[in-house]
């Protein structure tokens, strides 16, 4: 392989490289955008008397299978009855 030849493909590599951090280096800059907006939202909602901390369960509730949801209630209240929790 020739010096050439070479230093072209360093330079087709280095470039590709380029975008690839470029790319991800954007969608970090589009994430914490996007944090900062959830903020927002949940600053907003607690002002208006919501509790976040409860909206934050239920938002990872959604995201659940319903029967995982339930096979888990289940245990959990059987095992509050065991512990005279009910």
């Amino acid at each position: 392989m020739n010096e050439q030849s070479t230093d072209a493909n360093y330079r087709v590599t280095a470039d590709e490289l380029r975008q690839f951090v470029e790319r991800y280096e954007r969608l970090e800059a589009e994430k914490k955008d996007i944090a900062e907006q959830q903020k927002e939202v949940m600053a907003e909602a607690k002002a208006r008397g919501y509790d976040t901390k409860v909206m934050r369960k239920v938002i990872a509730l959604r995201k659940r299978d319903k029967d995982d949801i339930a096979e888990e209630e289940a245990v959990l209240e059987m095992y509050k009855e065991a512990l005279g929790m009910s």
